[in-house]
């Protein structure tokens, strides 16, 4: 197995075969289809779902406090005061939530789809590997060699990873 730069992973075996990322990707995705379960759709609904309960929240406390007032007599001004005071905080709140909504979902949308390419990709690799294993023409050196390659390598992205997210 030979390692040459990030961008790809060389493999070869008796065949000759050579698999890099971008083969590795085109046979994933000719093999099943990728859905990714991270939906704007859901998450611009969510965004105004949760806009529009925290103006509820704002409006009735609004209506509460009015009705608390000693010169204001009736039901009407209070209802129309938290109603007004809903609609103020809905239309200041809500522009927001959408902006920061869609720029979430689209970081995590591009997130997924890192993690599960890296996860076929890592699949495929490790499915080479064991092909290699099983094949009696090849040395048992090189199979422990090839298979010390493939876990070291998974260790370090690992450690990377790691290290990646305990920096922030």
């Amino acid at each position: 197995m030979k390692v040459s730069g990030i961008g790809s992973i060389g493999y070869s075996n008796n065949y000759a075969l050579k698999t890099n990322f971008k083969d590795a990707e085109k046979k994933q995705q000719s093999t099943n289809t990728y859905e990714n379960p991270i939906s704007r759709k859901t998450e611009r609904n969510l965004a105004v779902l949760g806009a529009l309960g925290g103006s509820a929240v704002v409006g009735a406390v609004a209506g509460g406090l009015v009705s608390c007032i000693p010169a204001v007599k009736g039901f009407k001004i209070p209802v129309l005061s938290g109603i007004g005071a809903a609609v103020v905080t809905l239309a200041l709140t809500l522009p927001t939530k959408l902006y920061h909504t869609a720029v979430n979902a689209f970081a995590r949308e591009k997130e997924m789809d890192i993690f599960s390419r890296d996860k076929a990709l890592k699949a495929n690799l490790t499915e080479e590997v064991h092909k290699e294993v099983l094949d009696p023409e090849v040395s048992l050196d090189k199979k422990l060699d090839d298979n010390l390659k493939l876990q070291t390598a998974n260790r370090a992205a690992a450690m990377f990873f790691n290290t990646m997210n305990t920096a922030n």
